[in-house]
C-alpha cells in the first residue's frame, strides 16, 4: 500500500513538460514490477545471495583503489606540467600521498602490524624474502609504512602481467616495481635499496594450500643468485592470516593451475576481502 500511495503521490506532482513523459513511463514500469513481480521473493534472494556478492565486491574495490592511485600519479604529474624520470625528489610528495592512503587501509581494515621494524637498516640494501599470499595487500602494507615512519622506498619485484595491465605502468614506476633478473635484482641492491622478492611469485599466490601455506618455490634460485652477487643483509619476512583476507575457491583449482603452468596468465578467480587481523 505504501507503494501505491508514493506513486499516486508522484502522478499528482506538476512535473515539467520535458520530465513528465519520462516520469508517466517510469511510473509505468514501476507500476507493472509491482504488480507482477515477488518482492518478498527478490527480498529473500537479495539475503540469500548477499555473502556471495560481498565475497567478489571486494576485490573490485580493490582494483578500484588501485585505478585511483593510478589516477592520482597521471593528475599529479600532469598538474605542474613535469616530465622527469619518476626517481627525481618531485615524485615524494605523490609516493607519500598513496602511502598514507594503504597505510590507513591497512589499519582501519586489518588492524595492520608491522613487527621487527627496527631490523631494516636506516640506510644501505636490504633483501626481504617473503611468502606471497593470495594478494599481497602486506606488500602494499609494509611499503606504507617504510615510507612513512622509515622515510625509504622498498622496491619490489613483481609478475610480468602486471606490466601488462592498463595504465598500472606509472604506479609501477612510481614505486620502483621491476620484472626482476637476477643482474637488475643485483643493480638495484647494489646502488643500496631496499628491494623484497616472493620466490614463489603468482603460482604460491594463486594455488598454496590456505590451510598450511605451503611454500611453492619450485627451482627457483633467482634469489639466492642475488644474495651471493650483491652480498646484502637478508630479512625474512611473513605475514600472519595473509591468506585469510583474500582466497581463492578450491574448486577447479587444479584447472586453473594447469592453464597458468601452460600460459603463466592467471586467471584464477580470487574472492575474499575480509577484515581480518594482519602482523607482518
Amino acid at each position: 500500500m505504501a507503494i501505491s500511495e508514493w506513486i499516486q503521490a508522484l502522478q499528482d506532482v506538476a512535473w515539467p513538460g520535458f520530465l513528465q513523459p519520462h516520469v508517466e513511463v517510469l511510473l509505468l514500469w514501476i507500476t507493472w514490477a509491482v504488480d507482477y513481480i515477488d518482492l518478498d521473493y527478490l527480498e529473500y534472494l537479495l539475503w540469500l545471495l548477499l555473502p556471495f556478492f560481498i565475497l567478489f565486491i571486494f576485490p573490485i574495490f580493490l582494483v578500484l583503489f588501485i585505478y585511483g592511485c593510478v589516477i592520482f600519479v597521471h593528475i599529479y604529474g600532469h598538474r605542474h606540467q613535469i616530465r622527469e624520470a619518476y626517481h627525481t625528489s618531485y615524485w615524494e610528495g605523490a609516493r607519500v600521498a598513496i602511502a598514507s592512503f594503504w597505510d590507513g587501509v591497512g589499519n582501519v581494515w586489518h588492524g595492520y602490524e608491522l613487527r621487527g621494524i627496527e631490523n631494516v637498516p636506516d640506510e644501505g640494501p636490504a633483501l626481504f624474502i617473503y611468502y606471497h599470499g593470495c594478494l599481497p595487500l602486506d606488500v602494499y602494507y609494509l611499503i606504507s609504512k617504510l615510507v612513512i615512519h622509515k622515510n625509504r622506498s622498498l622496491h619490489c619485484v613483481g609478475d610480468k602481467f602486471i606490466f601488462k595491465i592498463p595504465g598500472w605502468r606509472p604506479l609501477c614506476k612510481l614505486f620502483s616495481i621491476t620484472s626482476g633478473t637476477v643482474e637488475e635484482c643485483t643493480e638495484e641492491l647494489k646502488e643500496g635499496n631496499l628491494l623484497c622478492i616472493a620466490p614463489g611469485g603468482v603460482r604460491e599466490a594463486l594455488f598454496s594450500d590456505p590451510n598450511v601455506y605451503d611454500i611453492l618455490w619450485g627451482k627457483r634460485l633467482g634469489f639466492a643468485k642475488v644474495i651471493i652477487g650483491s652480498r646484502t643483509p637478508v630479512i625474512p619476512m611473513f605475514t600472519e592470516n595473509c591468506r585469510e583476507s583474500f582466497r581463492t575457491p578450491e574448486w577447479g583449482r587444479s584447472f586453473f593451475r594447469w592453464i597458468y603452468e601452460k600460459t603463466k596468465i592467471p586467471l584464477c578467480p580470487i574472492y575474499g576481502g575480509f577484515p581480518v587481523k594482519m602482523v607482518t
